[in-house]
Order: C-alpha cells, then structure tokens, then sequence
C-alpha cells in the first residue's frame, strides 16, 4: 500500500470502509501527521511519500480552500484571521511546522518507508522527482521506457493543466456533499503568496519559521 499526503483518509477510515475489494497496490492520501495514522501504517511497509510546500503559499491555498467550503454558508474568514491562526499554529491538522518536521525526521530515519518531497523542487525539476518517486517505490523506469517517453506522458498525464481540465474535475461533486470537484484546483503556482503578502506578514512568518524549523536542514524556496 502507498499512502500520499494529500486529501482524505481520516474520512474514509470514520466511515470504516471494506478495503478487501480495492486492488493492490492501494493508493491512499491524507492531511494527518505521522503520530495521528494507524499503528497499521506506521509499524507496517506501507511506503509514505510527504509532500512540503512552502508555509506561504500553503497558507494562501489553505485560506483560498477554506473560503471555498464556508461559501456554501455565505461567509468567510479575512486572510488577517486565518493567517493569525496559522502563525499560532492553529489549524485542523495542527502546526504547520510540527508536521512538516514529524515527516521530515522519519524520513531521515527510515528512508526506505518515507520519501520526503518539496512541491517547488518538482516544480522546478519534475523528471528529476518522478524517477526518483519511481525507485522509491521499487519501480524505476528501464531505459528503454525512457527513450521511449514514458517518463514525459507520465508527466503531461499528471500535470495540473492536464488533471484540472479533466471532465470529473471541471464538472463532477464529491459524492458525499455538494462540493464540486474544481475547488480542490486552483493556480499551482510558486510565490502567488506575493499577491496577498504584506510585508509585515512576510517577515512574521520568516521569523516563525526560523524558529520552528531551526537545526533542521529543511529550507523553503519562495520564488
């Protein structure tokens, strides 16, 4: 089984799923950290792939997605609100920085479970991350499927331009509640964080984060 960070497995293990009917390999994602999974998942060979975005434009996401769902009671949280909250490390899945530093350090101890990813570096090198995700995962390309452009369709199928203009994203719901897919698409951007920033915000947040994150080789690309 492979566990992606991402959407939503804390709703599917409420709701206690039959997972004897899915197929092998099973491909789950979720927000919890690594103390909140399963003692199934963190004692077992489930590899976990993390994937870290830099806090400000993951403060931006959040805030825009958070919008998004409080739309449907025709209200909203001012960024001034939400980004206090943030800074004090309140959120549903608790500090961003404890988290992203929980993952980060089981990766360094384990790093045949973990494979710990930042969203701009595969931003910014994508057929780099995708083999390296492929020989985590004991799959790596062969040469022949890489003369043959396996790993560049691999990368147009799985591009956001590609996935967000899919027909069950541009139109279709959760089939649990009236929210439409496309929320969960937006720009995809590195730095669109500039357009929301003050710059009382942005030194804030770069002290926060020199704190929390001191001692750890983790740092976080803004461009």
């Amino acid at each position: 089984m492979i566990l992606f960070h991402s959407l939503n497995l804390h709703s599917m293990l409420m709701d206690k799923p039959d997972f004897s009917s899915f197929t092998t390999p099973r491909l789950l994602s979720t927000h919890l950290p690594f103390a909140s999974l399963p003692k199934s998942v963190q004692d077992s060979k489930t590899k976990l792939v993390y994937l870290c975005r830099n806090p400000k434009d993951t403060f931006i996401s959040m805030w825009h997605f958070a919008n998004n769902l409080r739309l449907h009671h025709k209200e909203t949280n001012s960024i001034e609100e939400l980004f206090d909250r943030f800074c004090k490390g309140i959120s549903v899945y608790g500090p961003f920085w404890d988290h992203v530093l929980d993952y980060w350090k089981q990766s360094i101890e384990n790093p045949n479970k973990v494979l710990f990813l930042m969203y701009e570096e595969i931003k910014e090198q994508p057929k780099l991350h995708l083999k390296r995700l492929a020989e985590f995962l004991e799959c790596p390309f062969s040469i022949k499927e890489e003369n043959c452009g396996v790993v560049d369709e691999i990368l147009r199928m799985s591009s956001f331009k590609n996935l967000s203009n899919l027909e069950v994203n541009t139109n279709g719901k959760l089939s649990t509640e009236e929210l439409e897919n496309k929320v969960f698409f937006r720009k995809g951007e590195v730095g669109d964080w500039k357009n929301y920033f003050t710059t009382e915000m942005s030194e804030k947040l770069d002290h926060i984060i020199e704190q929390q994150f001191q001692g750890s080789r983790i740092k976080f690309s803004y461009i």
